[in-house]
């Protein structure tokens, strides 16, 4: 997968017409639109331009597929008995394409996705928990749009915490497996225009699920989402960790997201909660996954400036800047580094006094061989973020990860390009970001 997404990146009209069909097909509803959509993606591409360039069989074979589509789908520019037998072909081959089309989204579903049930994840995973990963499992699925979708989702996440605590057999809370939620699945006016009614109904029902987890002896963190939610989800967080129900218990999780600009002060605030209530927390710290929705909301909200860096040099610095405060504060938390990248890997390898002290994640299907070596070398503790969900939910979380790992930037995609030389791979950031400020004017 890693392979295909850097010979078919976001810098190539294919890797668009790619990424179009991905973030539109599973929310197509009917065969017709699919037809015209496929003819519409594949045909104008130079497929072809493509075969041969990959060290992996399996997408050269890939390419030939995509290829050939294209060919079939193209219309000749004469009338003449070849362009007539073309049209044939399309009209005979498009229900095979189709069928093909989706079955290859659904592969990439696999990919990225651990199981569509809760069951079905903890069967999938035992493999990767006998190489010593743990888990931290997240139901699929974006925001609620009304009180029913808030209730849905409250249910699966009690229905996997129930499951999972069998699976909770470690005194030790951080070898246990874990769940992550979203404050929106929960709420469908998780905004700040209805702060009021969030603080009393939300805090009651995330207070719920974490008194669960705590219950079976597993890790909850809370997801990070849009910068402007930021303030009320803190609100939220310090509610439901005042409550002395929950003291004594290590395994309730926050995430930081280290492309927003308030990500450090972020942390001080949660070091100084959690020492104020006598608490250990823990915090994820991730990149970033909403880059494109913030500068978007920005620009159309006409405000000055953007509420996360605009330069991903600039969020690689920051992640390291804040894995150092987070490697500092480990009296009460207890760090997650969210990353697939090597460099930063090694930087915090590097900082880190104390291999016990913190943990590594990676995401389901992605940094596996990265994290296979960190895990054997070094004997550092990896949690794989697991998505649990139907395909039908796997749209919004799908198209987020070819985003990040199709980008030219992406340290995914420039690992397995040969053309890209290891020094530029391994460049260290900070010495990048002061050469990109020595170049403006």
């Amino acid at each position: 997968m890693e392979v295909f997404l850097a010979e078919y990146g976001l810098s190539t009209d294919e890797g668009v017409a790619l990424m179009c069909l991905a973030e539109a097909l599973l929310r197509v509803p009917d065969a017709d639109t699919i037809d015209v959509l496929i003819e519409d993606k594949f045909a104008p591409s130079a497929w072809g331009e493509h075969l041969g360039h990959s060290s992996s069989s399996l997408v050269n074979a890939s390419t030939w597929a995509l290829m050939l589509t294209g060919r079939v789908l193209r219309d000749g520019e004469s009338r003449g008995v070849a362009a007539i037998m073309r049209d044939a072909i399309r009209r005979l081959g498009e229900p095979v394409i189709r069928v093909a089309v989706e079955h290859a989204i659904r592969e990439m579903g696999h990919q990225f996705v651990l199981g569509r049930t809760i069951e079905e994840a903890l069967k999938r995973g035992e493999d990767h928990q006998e190489q010593g990963y743990t888990f931290s499992y997240d139901m699929l699925g974006e925001a609620a749009l009304t009180a029913r979708d808030a209730a849905k989702f409250f249910d699966a996440y009690a229905r996997s915490i129930r499951k999972l605590a069998a699976s909770c057999t470690s005194s030790d809370i951080r070898e246990n497996p874990g769940i992550s939620i979203k404050l929106s699945a929960l709420h469908p006016r998780h905004e700040v225009g209805q702060k009021s009614r969030v603080l009393g109904e939300l805090t009651e029902r995330v207070l719920t699920l974490s008194k669960m987890a705590a219950e079976a002896g597993m890790g909850l963190n809370i997801d990070a989402e849009e910068a402007d939610r930021l303030d009320l989800s803190l609100d939220i967080i310090e509610a439901v960790l005042s409550d002395e129900a929950l003291a004594g218990w290590d395994g309730f999780g926050i995430v930081v997201q280290a492309y927003g600009k308030r990500a450090g002060p972020v942390l001080d605030w949660l070091h100084a909660l959690a020492e104020h209530l006598d608490r250990r927390i823990m915090v994820r710290l991730v990149k970033g996954a909403y880059w494109d929705t913030e500068i978007k909301s920005a620009q159309v909200e006409g405000i000055a400036d953007f509420p996360v860096f605009t330069r991903k040099v600039a969020t690689d610095v920051s992640y390291i800047c804040c894995a150092a405060r987070l490697l500092a504060m480990t009296d009460r938390i207890y760090p997650q580094f969210a990353t697939h990248n090597a460099h930063t890997v090694s930087a915090i390898l590097e900082m880190a006094d104390n291999r016990t002290a913190f943990e590594f994640q990676r995401l389901h299907g992605m940094g596996e061989t990265l994290h296979d070596l960190v895990l054997a070398d070094e004997g550092t503790r990896c949690r794989i973020y697991a998505p649990v969900g139907a395909h039908r939910d796997l749209l919004a979380y799908l198209v987020r990860r070819l985003l990040e790992n199709g980008a030219n930037s992406s340290f995914v995609n420039q690992i397995v390009d040969e053309d890209v030389p290891a020094e530029e791979v391994a460049e260290d950031p900070f010495d990048a970001l002061d050469q990109l400020h020595a170049d403006l004017p």
